[in-house]
């Protein structure tokens, strides 16, 4: 088995081919990863939640990293670091084309809102969804991968 470091093309690669991620931010002075799902597209990944602690964190610090991780079968594996800027994509003037744009990326797999819309805890039942759209600009990319 050796390690090689993949190229950027490569990296991208996989986080195009992938759309579950380990986003990591800082939250109250500590690491805070959490799962998520993403879709990627001209150097972003997008994704979506409910408001909560991940929300907070990145609000407060928007500098993350996500971590995309590919099993090849046997023992090989590919793994990418994208780390980059947080950007809320709200529902106001200035944000519906990149919304938009988010939406239709996320929606082309099923069950897309699963993981960034349900919570361990019922919410109250309300006529106002405040879920949360928003997109990570990618600044730095790395990536591994071990073949046979």
């Amino acid at each position: 088995m050796w390690i090689r470091t993949l190229s950027d093309p490569d990296c991208t690669r996989v986080l195009a081919s992938n759309h579950l991620g380990r986003l990591a931010c800082v939250n109250d002075g500590r690491p805070y990863i959490v799962p998520i799902y993403y879709a990627y597209s001209n150097n972003c990944l997008y994704a979506f939640s409910m408001p909560g602690k991940k929300i907070d964190a990145m609000r407060e610090n928007p500098l993350v990293s996500v971590l995309v991780e590919q099993q090849d079968g046997g023992r090989e594996w590919k793994s990418v670091l994208a780390s980059g800027r947080y950007e809320e994509l709200p529902d106001r003037v200035g944000y519906k084309v990149e919304r938009d744009h988010a939406w239709s990326l996320l929606s082309r797999h099923a069950f897309w809102w699963e993981p960034g819309a349900l919570k361990p805890v019922t919410p109250p039942v309300s006529d106002h969804s405040p879920h949360v759209f928003f997109c990570i600009h990618i600044e730095q990319i790395s990536g591994r991968e071990a073949c046979e």
